[in-house]
């Protein structure tokens, strides 16, 4: 593959963004973190912004390999010791985990109320009263982004991977194929605007190379950063769905 296609996505805010969105996800107790769940899951996702040829920046594997050291050491059998006159209990390894999970969580809650306010804010403003007659029964045209975050699509891809492994034949000649982003991201517009409702996220994904796969998620993560489209999931775990946004 092209290294012009390996692309930095600014929406990534670290690796304790990653561990707080699985834990959101699958609902897990912060304050009883399950190590070898959320090391599967966490490496999971780093495999696959791998495969997707994302810049994976050194902190997130720092993370991955602190979290693989915390999984031994809870699998390691509990040894007793015999002090004398002096009460020994061993810190649970997960504590300090925790700890900057919740600080964490705490400093991101602020930082996403100060930014809803800042967005109600730019809403406001005064003009002379005017009848709104011609608008009523108009179709609402979506204008703003939606929910989902980077993690939420990286969940999908994690999905359609595996998809287009299943569906593979045990056979097959591998032609080198050079995709211009520019060239997909018109064609995902093209097929976005015929359809009104939105179209599947994974529908945008009919060719089941590798390279066309990495291409068309770029192309995606380009024209939702120009907001031109926005991505929308109505609970976790169900599908993501693809709307055009209008002026």
């Amino acid at each position: 593959m092209n290294d012009r296609y390996t692309v930095k996505i600014d929406a990534f805010e670290g690796p304790l963004d990653l561990l707080l969105h699985l834990i959101n996800r699958y609902e897990i107790d912060i304050y009883d973190i399950p190590v070898a769940e959320i090391t599967e899951q966490y490496v999971s996702y780093i495999h696959t912004m791998q495969q997707l040829e994302l810049d994976v920046a050194s902190e997130y594997l720092v993370m991955a390999a602190t979290l693989l050291a915390m999984k031994s050491q809870m699998l390691l059998p509990n040894q007793d010791l015999d002090l004398e006159d002096e009460e020994y209990e061993e810190e649970d390894p997960r504590e300090e985990l925790m700890r900057r999970l919740i600080e964490y969580r705490k400093y991101k809650e602020a930082a996403d109320g100060l930014k809803e306010r800042e967005l109600e804010a730019n809403q406001i403003y005064t003009r002379p009263p005017k009848s709104l007659d011609e608008y009523q029964g108009e179709e609402k045209p979506i204008t703003t982004q939606g929910d989902v975050t980077i993690y939420d699509m990286i969940g999908a891809m994690q999905k359609l991977f595996k998809r287009k492994k299943l569906e593979q034949p045990l056979e097959t000649r591998v032609q080198r194929q050079e995709i211009p982003i520019q060239d997909r991201m018109d064609e995902i517009m093209t097929e976005i605007e015929n359809h009104k409702n939105g179209i599947s996220f994974y529908n945008l994904f009919p060719v089941p190379t590798r390279p066309h796969i990495v291409v068309t998620f770029i192309a995606i993560l380009e024209l939702m950063k120009s907001r031109k489209i926005l991505c929308e999931q109505s609970s976790h775990f169900e599908e993501l769905v693809v709307y055009k946004m209008e002026e």
